[in-house]
């Protein structure tokens, strides 16, 4: 079983950040536990086709790199989401039902990793390489508090397919 806290070893801002980050991520790796691999690409919603638990978690590490390593290192777009388009915007999310979840599990979990030590290296207060809408340059913390938002509001979702696929609720 995945453990949890939300509860920082130190208080200062650095740690509570990445703490709460590090959180909303283990909670949605612990929502996918002992999940068939039938019910993980079951799309439950009608009207969410795209809704799975394999989508949700593909989603959730692409807009990871998206925001780390696009938007605050700079580096070149890469992976499913340099195919979005009007017609396939969420390219990540189809393509994940080709992929069994115990790797997207941990592919997801070994970027987790990668980027808790990359970001070390950055103060908080350092701005994004690229800007966002409205040509805005954030800075580490924004990018931080973005994906404790984003991760925690996909961690709703999970709960809501995962119910609906096996009926299996908390976490």
């Amino acid at each position: 079983m995945t453990q949890r806290t939300d509860k920082p070893p130190t208080w200062d801002e650095r740690t509570q950040l990445i703490t709460f980050l590090d959180y909303a991520r283990d909670t949605a790796r612990a929502k996918c536990e002992g999940v068939s691999a039938e019910d993980a690409r079951r799309a439950p919603l009608p009207n969410s086709p795209l809704m799975t638990l394999c989508g949700l978690i593909n989603h959730l590490r692409w807009v990871e790199h998206h925001w780390v390593q696009v938007v605050f290192l700079g580096e070149e777009p890469a992976g499913p989401l340099t195919q979005a388009s009007d017609d396939d915007p969420d390219p990540e999310m189809r393509t994940a039902v080709g992929i069994p979840l115990p790797q997207l599990l941990a592919e997801y979990e070994e970027q987790s990793e990668r980027y808790r030590r990359l970001l070390s290296d950055h103060d908080l207060n350092s701005r994004a390489q690229r800007p966002i809408g409205g040509g805005r340059q954030v800075d580490l913390r924004w990018v931080i508090l973005h994906l404790i938002e984003e991760t925690s509001r996909h961690n709703g979702h999970l709960d809501i397919v995962r119910e609906l696929v096996d009926g299996r609720t908390g976490v």
